[in-house]
């Protein structure tokens, strides 16, 4: 049996391989980098942890669970303290409790009398005709502007960092979409869909439980690489993909040298921009190079720690987001050590900002130094804090989250066209399935069930059952 080559060793493609393995069908994963992990990369340092990227995992699906247990990671697992369950947003400059009941909504400060007037306004508004409308126009139609600025604006910049008017409701947020168009309302479906969703054993992002590990994030990546160690190939980056006789010729380069190898199949599960740059010689004449057109702002995160006294804030919650209307340099901020422990020595809170997106995309690219004064000096005004970090770390993302903008269907259907057309040929993770780590080792996972079964149409006898 050929081998299958999976192109980028990040949690998707490290998943795809574990479960393909599992299955007996061997691999060969190509990573230009000079470790695996991708955006999930987490610093210790004199008791403090730092994430790179994200910081929890949401579990939407079985499968994310099944992998922490064929892992044997359960007792390194731990998950977000159920008292850290208030969610912030920052309004007139101050920190305002996110409700989470229909009461909550009726008493809270966030909105006005007539912002929550309107919002109990959205079951008689009629649903959308348009087949790709921006989600500034989706939520300003059924929920209105207050609602907008200082609800979806932030979550989106917590989840996104990207842009409104943008964003496609039918790609970014396709379960909103698929909401409107089957009940008519986001509120009756909210109720009706609980009922399709327990039926269907899905779990809604309000109920799933977030995690991590012990020691981070990391722990799940190198749990993956400690199984798959030797069919990786660090700093071997994939330049063409050729379609052959009877499969697929990657052609590598490493150290300087290049290097052809056939494989029976191929994952593309690199970031978007990175695919685009690989030549893919085939008969049909599909080119990826579209795919450099998928927007990637740049996002950086700033950890700093400090003593709890110097704290003046409980920072008892998960942590606040910020609207784009209060003007500040921060996304938000995710009260680490409050949701997770180990990320703090005693007596000392570990706090996780980020900046830039595409609200300010040249932010997040200032030098360190900068981004940790603009940090401090929104973390003065949010929490007055005013003493000096005893810990601090920065990472940039210069082309972080992939963005489901409008009209983001002719990349899926460059993808769907490519599966068709070139058999053999497979597309998974973040551009493709959903931006969160969850989708990500989903789509790692369901890559490699699509692939065994055309493993098995190709070679019935070839899998051992």
């Amino acid at each position: 049996m050929k081998t299958v080559a999976i192109i980028g060793a990040g949690i998707t493609g490290l998943t795809a391989a574990f479960r393909l393995r599992r299955e007996n069908i061997p691999v060969t994963i190509y990573e230009s980098g000079a470790r695996v992990g991708g955006v999930i990369q987490t610093v210790r340092e004199n008791g403090y942890l730092a994430e790179f990227g994200p910081n929890t995992i949401l579990e939407t699906s079985p499968k994310i669970d099944e992998l922490v247990h064929d892992l044997r990671l359960e007792t390194r697992r731990c998950e977000t303290n159920p008292a850290a369950n208030k969610h912030y947003i920052i309004r007139d400059g101050k920190l305002v409790c996110l409700p989470k009941s229909p009461l909550g909504f009726l008493t809270t400060r966030l909105f006005s009398t007539r912002g929550k007037l309107r919002v109990m306004c959205e079951p008689f508004i009629r649903r959308s005709q348009e087949t790709d409308e921006n989600l500034q126009q989706f939520v300003l139609r059924r929920l209105g502007r207050e609602f907008l600025d200082y609800a979806i604006n932030p979550f989106v910049a917590g989840v996104f960092a990207g842009n409104l008017a943008r964003l496609s409701v039918q790609h970014a947020f396709p379960k909103l979409h698929e909401t409107e168009q089957r009940y008519g309302s986001l509120v009756l479906g909210q109720i009706l869909g609980a009922r399709t969703r327990k039926r269907n054993g899905e779990i809604s992002k309000q109920e799933a439980k977030k995690f991590s590990f012990d020691h981070g994030l990391q722990v799940l990546t190198d749990a993956l690489f400690a199984e798959l160690a030797h069919l990786v190939q660090l700093r071997t980056a994939v330049v063409k993909v050729r379609q052959g006789f009877n499969g697929w010729m990657v052609t590598s380069t490493c150290n300087g040298n290049e290097f052809e190898h056939e494989h029976g199949a191929v994952v593309f599960a690199a970031p978007a921009h990175r695919i685009a740059g690989i030549a893919l010689e085939n008969k049909s004449e599909i080119s990826l190079a579209s795919l450099r057109e998928i927007e990637h702002p740049p996002v950086a995160s700033v950890v700093l720690g400090f003593r709890q006294e110097d704290v003046p804030h409980p920072l008892n919650g998960f942590g606040f987001l910020v609207p784009e209307i209060e003007r500040f340099s921060i996304l938000g901020t995710t009260f680490s050590s409050s949701i997770l422990p180990n990320r703090a020595p005693a007596g000392h809170v570990t706090l996780t900002s980020f900046i830039g997106g595409c609200r300010n995309p040249e932010l997040a690219l200032r030098d360190a130094e900068t981004l940790i004064d603009l940090t401090r000096a929104d973390l003065r005004r949010v929490l007055g804090i005013t003493a000096k970090p005893m810990f601090a770390h920065h990472a940039l993302f210069s082309k972080a989250i992939p963005q489901y903008n409008v009209g983001f269907a002719r990349f899926k259907q460059l993808m769907d066209d490519a599966e068709t057309k070139l058999p053999g040929v497979f597309f998974a993770g973040t551009y493709r399935d959903g931006i969160s780590l969850g989708s990500a080792i989903v789509s790692g996972d369901n890559v490699a069930t699509r692939i065994r079964n055309f493993i098995e149409s190709q070679h019935p006898s070839s899998i051992a059952a």
